[in-house]
């Protein structure tokens, strides 16, 4: 059996990979609200984006974290169509549990469901990235800690969607952002604390890419997107703000329209 490492960088990638979970939960869940303040197309687009930045938070956490997995005898590699199913599959299933609780009639029913498929689109993300791993050896699982992982999972995303939606305040908004990252970081440590690698004698050529072909750019692409996404959600104005700012618009006309 080979010995595996989590920690091949230290504290370095656990901790760059819960920051970009919490960059991309911050974001989903603060698109989230807005895309529950709004109507029509907009709250479609706002829930869209929330499913993207959740999701590419998701599948950047992973990846960054995999960096410091290793096994003693072998190199890794990454299957390509397998990973990047990895990350659709992450925005897809996360925008099913976005779309829940957004256009749900019964808030506390849309919130259960909603959790549920945000914890299931996190377990389903981490465990088809690790299908797309490449090594001299055979992959297997302890099933109990599987179970674990997809537990932690659906019930910290579900206490991160209540927050974020009952608590209305920058400080709830921060405080779901890092639980959520915890949910994530907890339920990829707990999984892969259920990996087990049986090596291969044989030293076939591996198929896929390695992780700084493949890997490392598409995780700087999806990181600079949340950096950036949050930027521009943070700068632009709420709905209240807009209502705000078209009532001082009619008032100012008003006033035009007396003095003329």
């Amino acid at each position: 059996m080979g010995t595996l490492n989590h920690f091949s960088f230290g504290w370095l990638t656990p901790a760059l990979s819960y920051v970009m979970a919490c960059v991309g939960a911050a974001l989903g869940l603060r698109c989230t609200l807005r895309g529950l303040a709004a109507t029509g197309p907009s709250r479609r687009n706002w829930l869209l984006t929330a499913a993207a930045a959740i999701g590419s938070g998701i599948w950047t956490m992973h990846f960054v974290a995999m960096f410091g997995f290793s096994v003693d005898g072998t190199e890794l590699r990454y299957d390509v169509p397998l990973t990047l199913l990895s990350l659709v599959m992450a925005v897809a299933v996360v925008g099913v549990g976005v779309f829940l609780v957004g256009y749900g009639r019964n808030r506390g029913r849309s919130l259960l469901l909603g959790g549920v498929a945000t914890g299931f689109g996190v377990a389903a993300m981490h465990y088809t990235g690790m299908a797309a791993v490449r090594m001299h050896g055979e992959v297997a699982y302890q099933l109990g800690a599987v179970a674990l992982s997809v537990l932690i999972a659906v019930g910290a995303a579900t206490a991160a969607l209540w927050a974020a939606v009952n608590i209305r305040n920058v400080y709830a908004a921060g405080g779901a952002a890092l639980l959520m990252g915890i949910a994530v970081s907890s339920m990829h440590y707990t999984g892969m604390a259920a990996v087990q690698v049986h090596m291969h004698p044989g030293r076939s050529e591996l198929g896929g890419a390695t992780p700084m072909q493949f890997i490392f750019p598409l995780a700087v692409a999806l990181g600079s997107f949340l950096f950036l996404a949050s930027a521009f959600v943070a700068l632009s104005p709420t709905a209240q703000e807009n209502a705000a700012y078209r009532e001082a618009g009619e008032l100012a006309v008003e006033e035009f329209d007396r003095a003329a």
